[in-house]
C-alpha cells in the first residue's frame, strides 16, 4: 500500500470527507432546528435522536479531522522523510491519533447498525425478526474490538498484515448484518405499498413507499458502499482507502437522513405495522347505523372505505388483513 495510486486514492478521499462533512452539517442542523421547534415538549425519543444525531456528529468529526492531519504529516510536513510517503505511512499508521479515527468510524459503524436493526424492528413490528441480526451484530462488536487492537497495536497497519484479514473479518460480519436488515426493511416497506396501493391509490402508497423513502428508510446507501469497501478491501486493492472514506461518511449521512426523516414526520412509525394498523374507518350509507355517513371511497358493496389516521379509529384493520380485502374488490 505504499504505491502512487495509494497516495492519489487517499486524497482523493480526503476531499470527499470534506464533501460528504458538509452533508452531514447540513442534515444535522437541519435534524435539531426540527427538534428544537416542536411545541409541546419533546419525548424521550427525540432526545435519543438529539444524543444520537450529535454523537455521530463528534465521531465523523473525529475521523475527518484525523485523515485530514495524516495527510498533511505524510505529504507536507515530512514530505522529505526518508523512503518517501509509502515509508512514512508504514512507519506511522498505528500512530495514536490514527488509532483514535479507527476506533471513530468503527463506534459510529456499530451505533448505524444498531440503529437500522432498530428500524427493521420499527418497520416489521416483531421482535423475532430481529433476534438473527442481533446475534450478527453481536459478532460483529467482538470483532471490532479485536480489529482496533490489531491495527493500532505497535507497527499495526489497517491495511497490511494481520489488521487486514482481521478487517476483512469485521467488515464481511457488518456488511451480512447489514444486507440482511436492509433486504427486510426493504421487502416489507414493499409489500406494505403494493398492498396499500390497491386501496389507497398509488399517490398515497409513493407517499411511503417511493424509491427515495426505500432508499433512506433502508440505509440502502450505506450497505452499497459498504460492499464496494469490502469488496476493494478483500481484493487488497490500492484504492480501498478511497472507497473506505465514502463507507465511513455514509455510515454517518445515511442515518442522520433516517433521523431527519423521523423527526419531519416522513418515516414509517411502529404504528403503521402493528396489528391495529393501517387504519381504516368504515361508513355506511344507510341512515340510522352506528357509522352515519361521510365521504370516502365507494366499492362494490356501496359502503364507504376511508383512509383515517385517527386516533380513535372506528374499526381497525392488520396490513394482512388489508392484503386479503383488496384482492377481493
Amino acid at each position: 500500500m505504499s504505491d502512487a495510486l495509494f497516495q492519489n486514492a487517499y486524497y482523493i478521499g480526503n476531499n470527499f470527507n470534506c464533501i460528504l462533512y458538509g452533508i452531514q452539517l447540513v442534515l444535522y442542523t437541519q435534524t435539531m432546528r426540527r427538534l428544537f421547534s416542536m411545541k409541546g415538549g419533546r419525548r424521550s425519543a427525540d432526545r435519543f435522536f438529539m444524543l444520537f444525531s450529535t454523537v455521530n456528529l463528534i465521531l465523523i468529526t473525529i475521523f475527518v479531522a484525523v485523515q485530514s492531519v495524516f495527510g498533511e504529516e505524510m505529504w507536507i510536513v515530512n514530505a522529505d522523510f526518508p523512503g518517501g510517503q509509502g515509508a512514512y505511512m508504514q512507519e506511522y499508521a498505528a500512530v495514536w491519533y490514527q488509532t483514535m479515527g479507527t476506533t471513530a468510524s468503527i463506534a459510529l459503524n456499530l451505533f448505524s447498525d444498531g440503529f437500522l436493526i432498530y428500524r427493521c424492528f420499527v418497520v416489521w413490528g416483531d421482535y423475532r425478526i430481529v433476534i438473527f441480526p442481533c446475534i450478527m451484530y453481536t459478532a460483529t462488536f467482538a470483532l471490532a474490538i479485536v480489529d482496533i487492537w490489531s491495527s493500532g497495536a505497535p507497527h499495526g497497519d489497517y491495511f497490511a498484515g494481520l489488521a487486514v484479514r482481521l478487517g476483512i473479518a469485521y467488515t464481511a460480519t457488518s456488511m451480512a448484518t447489514n444486507v440482511l436488515v436492509t433486504s427486510l426493511i426493504t421487502g416489507r416497506i414493499l409489500y406494505i405499498a403494493r398492498a396499500s396501493s390497491k386501496f389507497f391509490g398509488i399517490e398515497i402508497a409513493r407517499s411511503y413507499a417511493g424509491v427515495a423513502a426505500v432508499i433512506v428508510e433502508s440505509a440502502l446507501l450505506y450497505t452499497v458502499t459498504g460492499i464496494a469497501f469490502l469488496v476493494s478491501y478483500g481484493m487488497g486493492s490500492e484504492i480501498s482507502i478511497l472507497f473506505l472514506s465514502i463507507y465511513v461518511m455514509c455510515t454517518c449521512v445515511a442515518p442522520q437522513l433516517l433521523v431527519l426523516r423521523v423527526v419531519e414526520g416522513r418515516a414509517w412509525k411502529r404504528s403503521q405495522f402493528s396489528e391495529s394498523s393501517p387504519t381504516l374507518a368504515f361508513h355506511s350509507d344507510k341512515p340510522g347505523t352506528p357509522f352515519g355517513s361521510s365521504q370516502g371511497t365507494r366499492n362494490e358493496t356501496g359502503i364507504h372505505v376511508q383512509l383515517d389516521i385517527m386516533r380513535d379509529p372506528k374499526v381497525r384493520l392488520s396490513v394482512e388483513d388489508l392484503a386479503k380485502y383488496t384482492s377481493n374488490v
